[in-house]
């Protein structure tokens, strides 16, 4: 059996290394979401057709901004059409 020993340097050198490395992950920012996205990205985020997207456009569920012929939809105006759509379920009372 082959024994290391480990200085009392070393360890306070390996916890220096470790408080550095658990900051950079706490003060590193999540990437943050694009805030306006197009058609397409929609469709893809929500999982949904062009005929979707376009019935949620003209019954006023889902706003967008129209530039030179490309609709522009806000990504909070998503999540809260998500969120006003949320279903909370009931525990389940017969496991």
């Amino acid at each position: 059996m082959n024994v290391e020993i480990i200085t009392r340097e070393e360890l306070i050198e390996f916890r220096n290394l470790l408080l550095n490395d658990l900051k950079e992950i706490i003060n590193s920012k999540p990437q943050q979401s694009k805030q306006w996205l197009k058609s397409n990205e929609v469709r893809k985020l929500l999982n949904i057709s062009p005929g979707t997207l376009q019935n949620l456009r003209i019954n006023g569920t889902l706003s967008y901004t129209k530039i030179g012929g490309i609709m522009y939809y806000n990504h909070a105006d998503i999540d809260k059409l998500l969120n006003g759509n949320k279903v909370n379920t009931l525990p389940n009372l017969f496991k």
